[in-house]
């Protein structure tokens, strides 16, 4: 029984002394491991920082710029712990490491699969110029200004005020129409006027009107005007004009502006706007007088 605790205690202290002698060989490897670690995470917060402002020139919301800054700090710490691995003559648990977080990776991957599909949308819709901040879009029924743009969902305010919070991944699979892209919108106005009006006159009248009330117009030439068709109680006309404007407000204050003056305009010259009128004649074209109806009623 002696001998057999004496073999074990041996077979102890040379597995100590292996182990010692594994430590101080392997004490420079450990410290410079240490050393990579810290210049690591040094590195991770200087790059993040100029990834931050780098980021900034072309994104403009924070959310998406702090992301960026955070995944690139993240990467530069990975790469380091990699690196120290190595550096320890780790091998296999670095072969180990990167099997699981490989597996762990897939199964978040599908967890998660409709929020990461919002967050990489959010990260290309942040760089595309053709979708800014500020601008006036319309997208899947809602037209309204672009309020924000973050990593989950993209904010819209229509003119009533209302907030419309919309998936990134929607946008991004869905036609978009940005009026914001350009400075010119067209105005299409269409009216009536009486028969008994003079259809040149009023075709002038409107053109300078609208050519009057809006200063980007140069003159009546650019103002398009068209006769449609013969209506029930009036014929009717299209004027079609160009104006600056990027949003769709300033597009229906250019409409109702247009109005305004062909109004007044028309009711200056005595330009008639008929509405719908139905007449109803009683002639008692049949035939019928008062003693057949109630001889008729008698009877029935």
């Amino acid at each position: 029984m002696k001998e057999q605790f004496n073999t074990a205690l041996g077979n102890l202290i040379e597995k100590l002394k292996g182990w010692f002698n594994a430590i101080i060989e392997n004490i420079p490897n450990f410290l410079l491991a240490i050393l990579v670690m810290i210049a690591s995470y040094y590195a991770a917060k200087h790059i993040s920082k100029f990834v931050a402002r780098l980021v900034g020139k072309k994104v403009q919301q924070d959310s998406v710029k702090y992301a960026i800054a955070r995944v690139s700090s993240v990467v530069i710490v990975c790469l380091g712990l990699f690196i120290a691995l190595g550096v320890m003559n780790l091998g296999k648990a670095l072969t180990s490491l990167l099997a699981g977080a490989g597996v762990v990776g897939l199964a978040i991957g599908l967890a998660l699969q409709g929020t990461l599909a919002n967050t990489f949308a959010g990260l290309l819709l942040s760089f595309r110029k053709k979708i800014q901040i500020g601008n006036w879009v319309e997208t899947t029924g809602y037209s309204g200004e672009v309020i924000d743009i973050n990593l989950r969902d993209f904010t819209l305010k229509e003119a009533d005020n209302n907030m419309v919070i919309i998936p990134n991944k929607t946008i991004l699979e869905n036609p978009l129409k940005n009026y914001s892209l350009t400075t010119k919108m067209r105005i299409f106005l269409e009216c009536g006027v009486g028969y008994e009006s003079d259809l040149e006159k009023v075709q002038q009248l409107t053109k300078e009107t609208i050519a009057n009330t809006f200063d980007q117009i140069k003159s009546s030439d650019d103002v398009e005007f068209y006769y449609t068709e013969f209506g029930d109680s009036s014929i009717n006309y299209l004027c079609r004009f160009w104006i600056d404007a990027e949003s769709m407000l300033e597009k229906l204050r250019a409409k109702t502006k247009a109005i305004i003056e062909i109004k007044k305009a028309y009711d200056k010259e005595g330009i008639n706007i008929p509405f719908p009128i139905r007449t109803l004649e009683f002639n008692n074209k049949l035939g019928f007088n008062s003693k057949d109806l109630q001889e008729a009623y008698t009877k029935n």
